[in-house]
């Protein structure tokens, strides 16, 4: 099976680093025009194809301005990746209304406020992709996660109710649940190592999850391929918790 995505223009938020700028060079790489939103690009564009366009998701004016120049620059928008967030740690007893109120505006206004400018351009075409970045999180939540497993699980909300709205004009609206990417916010890879083994052992695919196997699931979801699938969360994180100690398993490999 060949995912075929030459020429259609890709908006990806959150490009400028982290995971967001491998997902921006992969669908590059497979021939995609990619636009890259992000607040600043201090290490230049993803790839030499890549144009950019700055952008605050959090803001409806920033968000309009932004769609209005990609539509100028590219004519359309065939598929909208929102990968910008912010992750917001505390206990509720202790967590700030303006960190809550926060990381609602990026992670779920941010989703809403590009869905909301990127649907009619889609419309008028009668096709297009929106894949929202939800979290495992939103599946099973942590403690001291409250703001952002909240804002994760609201998303994936909101996708389903899209995804009707939309389906009409042929347009999909998908969410993804990563689970253990190690990036510079999170750490995980720079932990000390009993730290790392007691996260390794929730996974059944017992090791780090890469920006890479977040991007072919994306892949994948923007292809013609993937036409008749909408309105569902995709877990894509090596089996978290599939069994309540997946780690049992391995002894049995040696």
């Amino acid at each position: 099976m060949k995912l075929d995505i030459t020429g259609r223009v890709v908006v990806i938020t959150g490009a400028g680093r982290g995971i967001g700028r491998t997902i921006a060079e992969r669908f590059a790489d497979d021939g995609a025009r990619v636009v890259a939103l992000d607040l600043a690009f201090p290490d230049g564009a993803p790839t030499d194809s890549a144009d950019t366009v700055t952008c605050n998701v959090a803001d409806p004016d920033s968000v309009r301005t932004a769609i209005d120049t990609v539509v100028e620059r590219h004519g359309t928008i065939d598929v909208l990746v929102n990968n910008a967030g912010i992750n917001v740690d505390g206990p509720v007893a202790e967590l700030r209304w303006t960190d809550w109120q926060r990381c609602m505006d990026v992670n779920l206004g941010g989703v809403f406020l590009m869905s909301q400018a990127v649907a009619p351009v889609m419309q008028r075409a009668g096709r297009g992709r929106i894949i929202n970045a939800a979290s495992f999180a939103a599946i099973i939540p942590s403690v001291g996660s409250a703001a952002y497993a909240a804002s994760k699980a609201a998303v994936v909300s909101f996708t389903r109710v899209l995804a009707s709205e939309l389906g009409p004009w042929g347009i999909t609206v998908n969410a993804y649940a990563p689970g253990m990417v190690p990036t510079a916010m999170n750490g995980f890879a720079t932990r000390p190592q009993e730290e790392q083994d007691v996260l390794l052992d929730t996974l059944s695919l017992r090791r780090w999850e890469t920006a890479d196997d977040v991007s072919n699931l994306l892949l994948f979801l923007a292809s013609d391929q993937a036409g008749y699938i909408t309105g569902t969360l995709h877990d894509v994180s090596g089996g978290k918790l599939a069994t309540q100690i997946p780690s049992r398993a391995y002894p049995s490999r040696a």
